[in-house]
């Protein structure tokens, strides 16, 4: 199997290799002792736990036409987040296994931020600027 790293690293494929291997799935997603793994079209995308900032849930409502009314569907995604933004939003089966990834990745990834960045905090260096 190919690993592409989603933020650089090493990419040494025996390592990676077992550690995908003996990886917890939830998904399209699988939580290794040291880093993250997710698959994306024919890549499977990596990142150390190290090198997330950030990470939180993004839930996107897709309105439905349904036989007995309207509806929305919940899309559940996860977002990860490095020095330079966002860096993946990876679908996950339903809320709980995303609650379930959220709190891994507290255990995983103690120095990472595990909520969204303020909208209003975004804006505020730009107003200060000018």
């Amino acid at each position: 199997m190919r690993f592409t790293p989603l933020a650089g690293g090493e990419t040494d494929s025996a390592l990676l290799n077992e550690e995908y291997k003996a990886a917890r799935e939830i998904g399209k997603l699988r939580l290794g002792a040291e880093r993250l793994y997710f698959r994306a079209g024919l890549k499977t995308w990596f990142i150390p736990y190290s090198q997330i900032r950030r990470y939180f849930r993004r839930v996107m409502q897709i309105p439905a036409k349904l036989c007995c009314g309207k509806g929305n569907f919940d899309i559940e995604s996860l977002v990860l987040c490095g020095d330079g933004g966002e860096l993946a939003q990876i679908q996950l089966p339903g809320t709980k296994a995303a609650k379930i990834v959220m709190e891994q990745l507290k255990t995983l990834a103690p120095g990472a931020i595990p909520r969204a960045p303020e909208k209003d905090a975004a804006k505020a260096p730009e107003t200060a600027e000018k």
